[in-house]
């Protein structure tokens, strides 16, 4: 079954009352594959929404994010403080399945403005802290010798070299393929740089690695040890 016709037929089993309802994710762009699923957004007028669902439909694998516009609108504020939203790139990128009372457009257009406005400013202080904590991973790669704890050491350091990266763009977050997929444009050639250095390591190489998360690093300053301080709560 085509995805679109599979997403309209989902929301018809399980939600006939939808006000409307959005299929996101990779299946609307060229990005799709053999196990791309449905991410299908349902706006219902209350109960049971907020909630979120698995499910099979045929031979479609489903994620069901089924909310009111109240509780969008509260989710989309708390993810948005992370910098990244997956409900927000759902509408904003989207396909409008069907809008019964206009809700979904407004949505979709809320979700547009939002999306070109940016993630929220990151503070000095945030941008120490990921300087601290990725040279500490730093000074474990530099000092471990069991390849196990290399491993995961440089995936860690990839993964956090990354997000700072996205960062200092100012471009929203993302994980797993969507923060390879944040990084083409904000910085075109890290992610295959980290790709090869982290494959470095595996054969026992850790300075290409390095290399690479200096480079990073010193776009906001460089590395960060001493004279780091943080309060606690009491």
């Amino acid at each position: 079954m085509d995805a679109i016709d599979a997403a309209r037929a989902v929301v018809e089993e399980h939600h006939p009352d939808a006000r409307a309802a959005f299929l996101g994710g990779s299946v609307v762009t060229g990005r799709r594959t053999a196990t791309s699923d449905l991410d299908i957004v349902v706006l219902l007028h209350g109960a049971p929404a907020p909630y979120r669902a698995s499910i099979r439909h045929a031979d479609w694998p489903v994620e069901l994010f089924v909310h009111t516009e109240a509780s969008w609108y509260a989710y989309v504020k708390r993810e948005v403080r992370k910098r990244r939203s997956p409900l927000l790139w759902m509408c904003a990128d989207g396909l409008l399945l069907f809008d019964t009372d206009g809700v979904g457009a407004r949505l979709a257009a809320e979700a547009g403005k939002l999306t070109v406005a940016g993630p929220p400013v990151v503070s000095a202080e945030e941008i120490d802290d990921c300087r601290y904590a990725i040279t500490d991973l730093l000074d474990d790669l530099s000092g471990s010798t069991d390849q196990g704890e290399q491993l995961f050491i440089a995936t860690e350091l990839a993964r956090r070299t990354g997000e700072l990266a996205l960062t200092i763009d100012g471009t929203w977050g993302g994980g797993g393929k969507w923060l390879a997929r944040r990084l083409e444009s904000a910085a075109p050639g890290l992610s295959m740089r980290l790709y090869h250095a982290v494959r470095e390591v595996l054969e026992g190489q850790i300075a290409p690695l390095i290399g690479v998360v200096d480079d990073v690093l010193g776009q906001v300053g460089g590395r960060l040890w001493v004279g780091y301080k943080r309060g606690g709560t009491s």
